[in-house]
């Protein structure tokens, strides 16, 4: 009898623990989240590689329970490595970019599911189209340029501190980008979304969310 007593007060001790479990989020709280990708391929009959990367870090900080401002950051790189006539020739392009965002929450599923909206400016740093053939190396195409994006995401809470961020798609979007030249002419373009929850496990982006 003494054991069973003691069985149900831990049980009842971890039940009440778990319900007193809160997952979301409260004014003064930080965040640090970020996703990555990476992919390579590998044709050994024309010996042809390819290897890429895009890691974006971002943190904030709660002024309200339901509103974070921070700041994030991108950056990553394509390689192509061919072969013709035994001459080995590397393409990379590379990019940069900083920028600040501000989000809001504004609906729960749940306790664990909570669904934001967030609106971002930030400035890019390009280098396109840098080769080296054998020893000889070629500059890459330089360029810097701004954008601004609103979109939509949702946090789902595996713990009390860590959840799995999904940034589903933007909603709108303006780029542009000008060649680090005399005399270039900026390239602009502007994205508007209104299908987002019909397509947007296309676009989405999952990393994790920790909180502190």
């Amino acid at each position: 009898m003494k054991k069973f007593l003691l069985t149900l007060t831990a049980v009842a001790g971890l039940t009440a623990a778990s319900q007193a479990q809160e997952f979301g989020f409260e004014k003064g709280n930080f965040i640090v989240e970020g996703n990555f990708n990476s992919s390579n391929t590998n044709d050994k009959g024309t010996k042809a590689k390819t290897s890429g990367f895009n890691f974006n870090p971002k943190a904030g900080y709660f002024v309200t329970d339901k509103i974070a401002v921070g700041v994030d950051f991108g950056f990553g790189q394509d390689k192509k490595t061919t072969y013709a006539a035994d001459i080995k020739t590397v393409a990379t392009d590379k990019n940069f970019g900083v920028g600040a965002f501000g989000r809001y929450y504004f609906l729960e599923v749940g306790s664990r599911f909570k669904t934001y909206t967030e609106v971002g400016v930030g400035y890019m740093n390009e280098k396109i189209g840098e080769k080296k053939v054998g020893d000889v190396k070629t500059d890459a195409a330089k360029f810097n340029g701004f954008g601004a994006n609103a979109g939509i995401g949702a946090n789902f809470f595996l713990t009390e501190k860590i959840a799995v961020n999904f940034a589903f798609a933007d909603v709108v979007s303006f780029n542009s980008r000008k060649a680090d030249v005399d005399g270039a002419k900026a390239e602009t373009e502007f994205n508007t979304n209104v299908n987002v929850f019909n397509n947007f496990f296309n676009t989405a982006k999952f990393g994790l969310t920790f909180k502190f």
